[in-house]
């Protein structure tokens, strides 16, 4: 399945809220360096849909805050 995430790196506060069945938003505390906020926002998308981390990978947008998710179902 592919998801569209919006991300929101330097917060406060992580949140995670879902805009539509297939688009989020994602707000995490880690800055966008050495690939720590991708990690986390990929962590995240991992808890909320019950799957391991290494099951959801990044198909576009490493460098921007727009991205495109693939999520592998259980």
């Amino acid at each position: 399945m592919y998801i569209k995430v919006r991300a929101r790196t330097g917060a406060k506060k992580e949140e995670f809220t879902a805009v539509s069945d297939d688009h989020f938003t994602v707000a995490v505390k880690e800055k966008p360096q050495q690939n720590l906020a991708n990690r986390r926002i990929i962590a995240l998308v991992a808890a909320h849909f019950g799957v391991s981390p290494k099951a959801v990978r990044i198909i576009s947008g490493h460098h921007t805050p727009s991205k495109m998710l693939s999520v592998e179902d259980k």
